[in-house]
């Protein structure tokens, strides 16, 4: 019966054949130990010397790492291993021998690691990352659909900037310029007034040189956008949101998040409601705690944002940032137009703002103004004016950064280990 190892489970005490590679092995004199992997996940073969063919203890005892073969044997239960059962190996077919494989079980400075990213991909390490993203991929499609929401695809190349800054990858579109999309959020905000609650999901850029663990130039977002919905509503489902993605991380990687080593009492904190503080109390706190290198008006750094998670035990709200640090599109708060109706979410443990989110601005007139204020193009913004003059409503949004999420649910140091492969962007610089 030809199966995979993560169904093996079903099928205790009966003989199977799986495809495999051979990620590394051990032996003593008599007895040779396979770690196997198929790509849903990893298994202990054991090969009895005495129990076996000559041939195929010969190739148990000589198969190199990385080879592929099929592997016959039969399924026994194992409470030592996380998948529950190991293989006793009765066969082995070598599809493959592989030679002088680079990645070896030594130690590899991350830079080799990065370059060789297409051999990684198939560390077991590296394996448990990829299933936490597709994870959090996979319940990101379930909540939203669960709440109503309607997938919208956006631009990768575009005409104009949707934060206002100049941290744009340009380019030509034929005879015009173009942008590589710095988020879908603009677009998001049209589809909204079209569908009520909408999101996209897609591969976003930024022209910004940064060396630290927490940033990349390209990386993809999750961004909703919601009609009739006001800044308070908008909070209360994004911590529902990463709940459930902390929640089903927890329910579905379990083997994975063991692997990495992840503290899983840390994850299973992770539940709605969660603390919030405003930007005003951020900057007292951060006094307090001797951070002199920050006052009023300033947008927080690094180490100012894992100061202030410090003080909670669950992913905390910052709101309420000043108008003149935040995007035109923000809604200024009724009570002070000095600050405006946002929140970043901070992640704990030193993993940064995962979210940031904000009450849009609504009023043709204001809109008008911040327009004036941050020298919009009439020409490249008109038609994102008329979302205010054709039936404008209060609608609110939000951006959460997938590879940033993944980093911290995984608990992993690199943010670059949370994406599939390398991209030339990310390459490149850092």
């Amino acid at each position: 019966m030809k199966t995979t190892i993560q169904l093996l489970s079903d099928h205790i005490g009966q003989e199977v054949t799986i495809g495999a590679w051979l990620a590394n092995k051990r032996s003593s004199g008599k007895i040779a130990f396979l770690q196997l992997r198929d790509g849903t996940g990893f298994i202990q073969g054991v090969v009895v010397k005495k129990e076996v063919d000559e041939d195929v203890w010969l190739k148990a005892k000589s198969i190199t790492q990385e080879s592929s073969l099929y592997v016959t044997g039969t399924v026994q239960k194992d409470d030592r291993s996380p998948t529950g059962v190991e293989l006793v190996v009765s066969g082995l077919d070598v599809i493959h021998e592989s030679i002088d494989y680079p990645i070896t079980p030594k130690e590899h400075g991350t830079e080799f690691l990065m370059d060789n990213r297409h051999l990684w991909l198939r560390s077991k390490k590296q394996h448990g990352i990829m299933r936490i993203r597709n994870e959090i991929i996979r319940a990101t499609y379930e909540f939203f659909n669960k709440e109503g929401f309607v997938k919208i695809d956006s631009p990768i190349l575009t005409g104009s900037s949707a934060e206002g800054t100049t941290t744009l990858f340009h380019t030509k579109y034929f005879d015009e310029d173009a942008y590589l999309s710095q988020s879908g959020q603009l677009y998001m905000e049209a589809a909204a007034m079209a569908f009520g609650r909408v999101f996209s999901f897609g591969p976003t850029f930024r022209a910004e040189k940064s060396k630290t663990r927490r940033h990349l130039i390209e990386f993809w977002m999750i961004e909703p956008e919601m009609a009739f919905v006001e800044h308070e509503e908008s909070l209360e489902i994004q911590e529902q949101y990463v709940s459930f993605l902390a929640k089903c991380v927890l329910e579905h990687c379990r083997i994975e998040l063991e692997t990495l080593g992840r503290n899983i009492e840390n994850l299973e904190k992770i539940k709605a409601p969660f603390p919030r503080i405003s930007y005003d109390d951020a900057i007292k706190l951060l006094k307090e705690k001797g951070y002199d290198d920050i006052e009023w008006g300033e947008d927080f750094g690094a180490p100012h944002e894992t100061a202030i998670a410090e003080s909670f035990d669950q992913p905390v709200f910052i709101t309420n940032y000043p108008k003149d640090i935040k995007a035109f599109y923000m809604k200024p708060d009724p009570e002070r137009d000095d600050v405006v109706l946002c929140a970043d979410l901070i992640a704990p443990e030193g993993y940064g703002e995962i979210i940031g989110g904000s009450q849009r601005i609504d009023d043709l007139e204001l809109m008008k103004k911040r327009y004036e204020e941050h020298d919009l193009s009439d020409e490249a913004y008109k038609w994102y004016l008329e979302l205010r003059k054709y039936g404008s409503v209060p609608h609110s949004g939000f951006g959460l950064g997938l590879e940033r999420t993944v980093a911290w649910l995984s608990g992993i140091e690199h943010i670059r280990e949370s994406i599939p492969f390398p991209r030339l962007l990310n390459r490149l610089y850092p």
